[in-house]
């Protein structure tokens, strides 16, 4: 059975050049493309894929973002990060979002290959030049412990959600971004106010910047 794959790239000429490089790999079928990371979310949902290949700079929403509402939300779509940026705080945001994979541009078909059949067989890839970088941060990640992160007992979905709070997003945006309805943010939005013992949006907002949130 064929790898379904989606395509993100603000860049058509890119865009195009990938899925027609995906496409005509053996047991590979590209079965959506978007321009940036909204459109991402929306393509997703309506494929159901395997495997995402997402850019990171892009308009709307970036790529980051996108692969951690993707994940999220569709915890069996895989995502690949292609991008031309290798600095460690991009490579590690990444992770934290829950890439599965992240190459630099410029990577043959064969290791763009190998990294789709990796990431829908459940593994994790990344380009020669970032290995080692990856190697490290796993290895500090594994002695750091979960209660260490703020806000231990939000969900991976209300840490999006309040991330887009403390950048001063109303419940609307935020609902026309994560493709849900408004009472699905305002269930979420009451959640986190009581998992931060806040009385309210301001108090709310107050606490997540303090600890770091809104500041992407």
């Amino acid at each position: 059975m064929s790898i379904q794959v989606v395509v993100v790239d603000d860049h058509q000429i890119v865009r195009d050049g990938l899925v027609a490089l995906l496409g005509a790999l053996d047991g590979v079928e590209v079965v959506g493309s978007a321009a940036d990371g909204r459109e991402a979310l929306h393509v997703v949902a309506e494929t159901e894929p395997d495997v995402v290949v997402m850019d990171i700079q892009m308009p709307h929403l970036d790529g980051i973002e996108a692969t951690r509402f993707i994940t999220g939300k569709h915890p069996d779509v895989r995502v690949v990060m292609l991008t031309m940026n290798e600095d460690d705080d991009t490579v590690l945001s990444a992770i934290r979002a829950g890439a599965s994979g992240y190459l630099l541009k410029g990577s043959g078909a064969e290791e763009v290959h190998n990294a789709v059949r990796a990431a829908a067989a459940g593994g994790m890839v990344f380009g020669a030049a970032l290995a080692g970088r990856v190697a490290t941060y796993f290895a500090g990640a594994t002695a750091r412990r979960v209660e260490e992160l703020p806000f231990p007992d939000l969900t991976e979905r209300e840490r999006g959600i309040l991330e887009m709070l403390a950048a001063g997003r109303s419940n609307d945006a935020i609902a026309r971004e994560l493709f849900v309805s408004n009472k699905t943010v305002r269930n979420s939005v009451s959640s986190i106010y009581t998992k931060l013992h806040a009385a309210g949006r301001a108090e709310a907002i107050v606490k997540a910047r303090e600890a770091g949130f809104g500041k992407g």
